[in-house]
Parts: C-alpha cells; structure tokens; sequence
C-alpha cells in the first residue's frame, strides 16, 4: 500500500518524464535534506520506500517522531543528479505533509501529557489520504481513532434520527458485527448520554459538549457505569483542550490534527 502510494505520487510530478535530464548527462551528486523551521518527523517510512524505488541511498539524521531544529540536517542523500532532482519534489511533498501534521500533534499531546487521557484522531482526513495521515498523527504521539465504517459501530445523531429504540438496536447489532467491534454512541446531551449508558454500548462520546458538561457526565459514569469509556469531540483546540483532559473523560479526539495542521518548511540542498 505504501508502494503504490509512493508510486502514484511520483508519477504525478513526473509525466511523461522530467525534461531537465534531456539536456545534460547525470553526475554522481549528493544532498541534505534541511529543516527551516522547528518541527516534528514523520515520513521516513514512505520516503524509504522512495529511496529503494529510485535506487539512491538516504542516511536519516533524524527518525520518525523524533523533534527537529531550524538548521538540522534531517537526512543526507547521495545518487545520480538525474535521480535526485527527479524526486526531490515528492519526497519534500511527503516529508512536508507528515511532518506537518505530527508537528500539530505533538502540540496537543504535549499540553495533556499530565493527564489519563488519549489524543485521538478522526476521520476527517483529505480522500485518499487516510493511512498517510492517520501514520503522521501516530508519528506525533496520537492514537488512532477508527480507520473506516468497518471498524467500529458508530451510532451518531444521523443514525440516532433513524433508530426508533437505542437498547433494542444494540441487542441487534452485538449478534451481526464482529465479536471483537466496540459499539461506540455520540451524545450532544445529557439525556441522551445517560440513554447511550443504559444501552449498553462500549464508548460514549460527548460531542461538541463544554467541559463543565463534560465534568457531570464523568460523575455520572464513575457512579454508574465505570466500564463505559468517555470521549470528548467536538471544537477542541489547543486553547481548550487541558479543560477537557482534566475532565476525567478517556479520550480526546480532533480532526484539527490534520485539517488544521499548517506546513512547516524543509528544503533540500545540492552539495
């Protein structure tokens, strides 16, 4: 899957073929891939595919996850002239991307560090992109939410507005999904999270609720049902996010890791 996703994406850039090797016979070269702004790594293992793709050598200065300075080497990579300009696009593109995303993340991680609690992410990801970015949040310290429809029962408010008896639903549903699915249930309210409670699901998510609203329901859950797992969703940033974690609520999950996630810069230099 990553072969194909690197392949794709070099093709992309390339066309028909990259019009500067028409002109000029290659020359064993070299370069360093440098960062110009501080931020976290990922994409190595994408950018290791590259490598061994187009046949030219990368030595890692720095690995995935680890943090970065302005002025840090990231790597070195040597090969023919032809080969390096050839890829130097994709592969800053992939660095970039990843990068930028476990950079956001480990923001966020970072400020909830003192706290039981797991940053997620969602899936409001770019099409196509999914496991890209889903493994760049991972690279920033997040844990991965579910991966698609088939991963676990989501019952949002959409579904709610087509279940006519939650408790009756879930009965069903535990004799059709598989044996090891979680049964997940978003509540924008307190009525309806005291009902998700008594449905007997796995998780329940407190969506787009304060943190003082959050706070009653934790309460509630300890008192009642200490099994179920709380989430909080919903418009949590990096300004609001330690209210939440001192909540007492499991998990944390945010899209803005990805969707908000501002490029940092890397360029690469020719020796």
């Amino acid at each position: 899957m990553i072969e194909d996703f690197v392949k794709e994406s070099l093709a992309q850039d390339i066309g028909r073929g990259d019009l500067y090797a028409l002109v000029e016979d290659s020359i064993n070269s070299s370069a360093k891939i440098i960062a110009k702004s501080d931020g976290v790594v990922s994409g190595v293992k994408y950018i290791n595919v590259l490598a061994k793709l187009e046949n030219f050598d990368i030595t890692w200065q720095k690995r995935d996850s680890d943090t970065f300075l302005s002025g840090d080497i990231l790597a070195i990579i040597s090969g023919d002239s032809h080969t390096l300009l050839k890829i130097e696009r994709t592969l800053l593109n992939i660095l970039l991307h990843a990068s930028s995303i476990a950079t956001l993340t480990r923001k966020y991680v970072e400020i909830i560090k003192p706290y039981k609690v797991k940053l997620l992410d969602t899936r409001k990801t770019r099409p196509l992109l999914r496991i890209f970015e889903k493994y760049a949040t991972r690279t920033g310290g997040a844990v991965n939410h579910r991966l698609g429809l088939d991963d676990c029962l989501m019952i949002k408010d959409t579904h709610l507005k087509t279940i006519k008896n939650l408790q009756e639903y879930i009965v069903k549903a535990r004799q059709q999904i598989p044996f090891t699915s979680k049964i997940e249930v978003e509540a924008e309210t307190f009525d309806i999270a005291k009902l998700a409670f008594k449905s007997n699901c796995d998780i329940v998510m407190c969506d787009n609720m304060t943190a003082e609203q959050i706070k009653e329901i934790v309460a509630y859950r300890d008192e009642n049902f200490p099994h179920i797992l709380l989430e909080a969703s919903g418009n949590i940033s990096l300004d609001t996010i330690q209210e939440y974690a001192k909540t007492g609520i499991d998990a944390i999950s945010s899209g803005s890791l990805i969707h908000q996630a501002n490029w940092i810069d890397i360029s690469m230099k020719m020796d």
